[in-house]
């Protein structure tokens, strides 16, 4: 192939899309930061993305009530109010980006009106063809108590299709904890985490948590796996990580930062991953939506929503 077919063939590749929900609070403000810092962004079309929720139709029947001339012209106005801020908003977004070098031309702002809900318009706009969607676990409304809010919670269960990529409040890293356990959802992981960040200078340690028996506190004894399965689990996932490894080797990662860990004699696998991710410094944990244990009628797998829930200063992505 010659050097202007190869040319000619990179300029037909479609380009990575990357859905941004905002919503008007700082949070949000933080998630389009975290974009402007994240080096493989910069060679992907962001969309800004708002749903408005303006006044309800209920409202408008007030126009046919000479009485409410006030209350209705007050309504308008909040409405136009409202609005103008959020497209203030949306547009101190855009110079975030702008400001950290993105090509205006690879930035699209788009703002809606409400149709379905917050949630489902999200989720139908991640069906136009996006790779990713990256938001916050909590939005405007966010309460201090609350892990994830309410829209995030139904993106958690509704976006299967799309890897869904929780930004924490920890500034990130290049330090990449990817939790393995050999399901097809891992594997999806790995190609993810290759095609996103292969040919970029970031560190990856494939983690494996095999909860055995032995030395395990004695209330634990029955949740643990017995000795000879830990063995031969050990061994079958070894092989699997070395694969895996490889992998992303491939995909373009320096081999001397790809690296591969297994826990055992852990009562908790969300727990242990929780606690790595914490103790050496990472600052993304990969994960699948469901491991080897899912089961169909569950949205996300309880180790990855657990996950979720401990690790709430860390950025956790979701690969479906």
């Amino acid at each position: 192939m010659s050097m202007r077919e190869r040319d000619f063939k990179m300029k037909k590749k479609k380009r990575s899309k990357i859905l941004v929900p905002l919503d008007g609070s700082d949070r949000a403000l933080n998630t389009v930061r975290y974009v402007a810092r994240f080096d493989p962004f910069r060679n992907m079309d962001i969309v800004l993305f708002h749903v408005f929720s303006s006044v309800p139709e209920g409202y408008w029947d007030l126009e046919k009530d000479p009485r409410s001339t006030s209350t209705v012209r007050q309504v308008k106005a909040w409405e136009v109010q409202q609005r103008k801020r959020i497209e203030q908003h949306v547009e101190q977004a855009n110079q975030i980006l702008l400001k950290a070098g993105f090509s205006s031309e690879s930035i699209t702002i788009k703002i809606q009106n409400r149709k379905k809900g917050i949630a489902r318009d999200i989720i139908r706009e991640a069906r136009n063809g996006y790779d990713a969607v990256v938001t916050r676990r909590r939005g405007m409304t966010g309460l201090r108590r609350i892990v994830l809010g309410s829209v995030a919670t139904k993106l958690m269960t509704k976006l299967a299709f799309v890897p869904l990529l929780l930004v924490g409040k920890r500034t990130p890293n290049n330090k990449i904890l990817l939790a393995f356990d050999g399901s097809d959802n891992a594997e999806r992981a790995i190609n993810f985490v290759g095609s996103l960040l292969g040919g970029f200078d970031y560190e990856v340690t494939l983690f494996n948590v095999i909860r055995s028996n032995g030395e395990g506190r004695p209330e634990h004894q029955h949740i643990l796996s017995h000795k000879d399965y830990s063995k031969s689990a050990r061994k079958e996932i070894n092989s699997r990580l070395k694969t895996a490894g490889t992998e992303l080797i491939n995909a373009g990662f320096d081999a001397n930062k790809v690296s591969s860990q297994i826990v055992t004699k852990a009562v908790s696998r969300a727990g242990a991953i929780s606690d790595v991710a914490k103790q050496e410094n990472f600052g993304t944990i990969v994960m699948g939506r469901r491991g080897h244990s899912s089961v169909r009628d569950f949205f996300i797998g309880r180790v990855t929503n657990k996950v979720i829930q401990i690790a709430r200063d860390r950025t956790v992505w979701v690969v479906r």
